[in-house]
């Protein structure tokens, strides 16, 4: 049975909206946000209606923010217009991961030797980011952050390539979160493997580099579906992994 969307809104935080141009995005950051947080549970109904009444916003720009949720991958929409938060799914994981495996370690490929000065400087700088949003226990802004310095390894990843980079990565973002939740340690060596990332790329060391952010992605993937309970023995993950030269995980 869904949860009913008045049910588990109460309590949460509320939005006020700054105009109505900006109440698409807003609400969709919003509603992104309480996804991510699991304050929103995967099968929470979110029916347009009470939800247009709780943020005092016509159906017009709910329904956008909803309908840029489902293209994250974050809810499911019925025909009658009501959307459920989707359930965690192993195959999705191995899919949107093995496909980040094979693109990303391409992306840093092809970036390695490459990176501009300002670049590798601005990288350096969200890895600071990123330390002192988890000093502040601000996951949101360390995803933001995170987005960003995945962005800068594959720099010169551009037009399509760089675009299904940055799709893939922003609708992995809650197997992301999932992982971090039930293996909080990942965060010491995921900062560990960045800056690895990070001087293996300004090195011109491509082999490395690709390999490395090829296993580091696989990691997380391997966490969640281990959350899960799924086994993918030779699944896609495990593929792209051998393909990028990325160390075995298992």
């Amino acid at each position: 049975m869904p949860v009913r969307t008045f049910d588990v809104f109460e309590g949460l935080p509320t939005l006020k909206l700054a105009n109505n141009r900006q109440s698409v995005a807003e609400l969709h950051a919003h509603l992104r946000r309480l996804i991510m947080d699991e304050e929103l549970p995967p099968g929470t109904e979110l029916n347009q209606a009470d939800l247009g009444r709780r943020y005092n916003v016509s159906r017009g720009p709910m329904r956008e923010a909803l309908r840029l949720l489902q293209q994250e991958g974050l809810i499911d929409m019925q025909l009658n217009q009501r959307a459920t938060v989707r359930q965690l799914n192993g195959n999705e994981v191995d899919q949107l991961y093995g496909t980040r495996v094979a693109l990303e370690s391409l992306g840093v490929r092809v970036t390695a030797g490459h990176l501009r000065p300002e670049e590798h400087a601005a990288a350096r700088a969200l890895l600071g980011k990123m330390e002192r949003a988890l000093e502040q226990h601000d996951m949101q802004l360390w995803i933001t952050e995170h987005r960003a310095f995945h962005q800068l390894c594959s720099a010169r990843a551009e037009g399509p390539l760089a675009e299904i980079i940055l799709s893939y990565s922003e609708r992995s973002e809650r197997y992301l979160r999932y992982a971090q939740n039930t293996h909080p340690r990942t965060f010491a060596t995921a900062r560990v493997e960045h800056e690895r990332i990070l001087r293996l790329i300004k090195a011109g060391d491509a082999d490395g580099a690709s390999a490395l952010m090829a296993s580091h992605l696989a990691k997380t993937a391997m966490l969640v579906l281990e959350g899960l309970g799924v086994e993918t023995k030779d699944g896609v993950v495990e593929q792209a992994l051998t393909m990028a030269g990325g160390k075995k995980l298992r």
